[in-house]
Parts: C-alpha cells; structure tokens; sequence
C-alpha cells in the first residue's frame, strides 16, 4: 500500500500528522525563506525517538533560499553551508529524505556553469540520509525544469554521486511537472530512465493551464489536471506520496480512497 502523506507549516509536525492519520509528514526545520540554521520542533533524539515509535515517516523540505547552482558566490556558498546544516539535522531527527530544488543560474549565465557547481556540491557535501532533487516549474536558467534539463543534472551529478558520501535521489512534484510542459501520462518511466528512481511524489494539482511555468498548487480534485492522471502517476512511480495543497488533509484521504 502506498504510503500517503501531508505538508505542514508550523507547529509540531508530528503529532499534526498523527491528528490526520497521514502515514507520512513533510516539514521546514525553520524559515524556509531564510539562512539560518536548522532549528527543531522538539529535541532532536525525542524527535527521532517519536517518529520511530509513531511508525510516520518524516521527511526534511530544505529551504527555498538555497540555490547551489548560482554563480553568485554570496549565494552559493552560503548555500552549500546550509545545505549541509539541513542534511545533519533531518538526519538527526531521523527524517527518510531532504528535498531540495535545483536550482538556477541566473539569466545570461552559462548553464553548464550551475551544473558543475552541482557537481562540486555533490563531492564536496556528505549525506547522511537520501538528498532529494525536486523538478521545478520554471525558468529558463533553470537546472530541473523538465526531462532534458534534468537528464543533464544526472549526466553531471551521476559519478560525483557513487563517491560514497550518501544517496542522491529524486522526488518528482506533479504540478512543476505539468507547468513545465511534461506529459504526466509518461512522465514516470520517462524520469526512471534517467534517474533510475522516483523517491517522493508531490502529489499537487496545478491553478495553471499546461506548460504556463506557474508554480501554483491546487487541490487534487480542483485544477487543471485531470485528477485520475495524478493517481496514475502515485500508483506508478511506487513512491510516498505528499499532498502540499491547500486542503491536505483531505487531499490525502481522497488519493488514499483511490488507491485502495
């Protein structure tokens, strides 16, 4: 049975999953519009201790802010330190994965420089628990946007990843996919053939019409996307699945209704 799950906020991340019955939570470990540190709900072994003892699985969405990709050094190294901050402490706590985005050079930079500086990320930081690239919505600078930009982060990151400093994987969201112009109907053995693996589904409807780049999420039931299609894509990809909508609690429900 596939594992579904919910994004929160603020507050306790745990016992707001437990609240819901969700098999599975997605949380900030602080401002996800900020630089710093990672800060915790609760002690962080209490925490570890409560997720293992609750069977919920958590997982670590690191913050927007961090963009390793840039050619910016005041914003790609402070990225890489934090990045490195966010994969201790979600490993701490005992989370199953720390979702990141991929980034994005800025307009008129060579993208081949954004992917070496992936690269350098890659080799440089330690991972003890699964690093989870998410593909993004838009932009042209933009190192995950759809199936041929991400191929080409994999090309990069693909041997940097075998060094033996933790697991690289993938979480794939439905709506950046959708935004980006990815047929959702293929869109799961298209991104195993590159990546080998889908680790998280972010199970989210789109406000927007297909390929508009727009990152705005709807409820499951209520956007642009034929909601059968995103069961499809959960049922396949053999992944947890989390809801970042604006209902989902009962986004949850009514996916795991349909699954069953």
């Amino acid at each position: 049975m596939t594992r579904i799950g919910v994004h929160v906020q603020d507050g306790d991340p745990l016992a707001q999953a437990e609240a819901v019955g969700a098999d599975a939570v997605q949380f900030f470990l602080g401002d996800p519009q900020g630089w710093k540190a990672p800060t915790f709900p609760r002690e962080p072994a209490a925490l570890r201790a409560a997720f293992e003892e609750s069977g919920v699985d958590g997982y670590v969405h690191a913050y927007y802010t961090i963009n390793v990709a840039s050619p910016n050094n005041r914003i790609r190294i402070p990225s890489r330190k934090l990045l490195e901050q966010q994969l201790n402490a979600a490993a701490a706590i005992g989370a199953r994965g720390l979702i990141v985005h991929g980034g994005h050079v800025t307009a008129g930079a060579d993208l081949d420089e954004g992917y070496d500086s992936w690269r350098k990320a890659i080799e440089r930081i330690a991972r003890p628990l699964p690093m989870l690239i998410e593909n993004t919505a838009s932009g042209d600078g933009a190192m995950a946007r759809g199936l041929d930009a991400i191929a080409r982060l994999w090309d990069v990151i693909g041997s940097a990843a075998d060094d033996g400093g933790g697991e690289v994987g993938f979480c794939l969201d439905t709506c950046h996919a959708f935004a980006s112009g990815e047929d959702l109907a293929t869109i799961v053995a298209r991104v195993k053939a590159v990546t080998g693996r889908i680790d998280l589904v972010h199970c989210n409807n789109s406000r927007d019409e297909f390929g508009s780049g727009r990152d705005r999420h709807a409820g499951i039931q209520v956007g642009q996307i034929d909601p059968g299609v995103l069961v499809s894509v959960v049922r396949a990809a053999g992944a947890t699945a989390i809801c970042e909508t604006p209902d989902a609690a009962a986004d949850m429900r009514w996916l795991r209704t349909e699954l069953s």
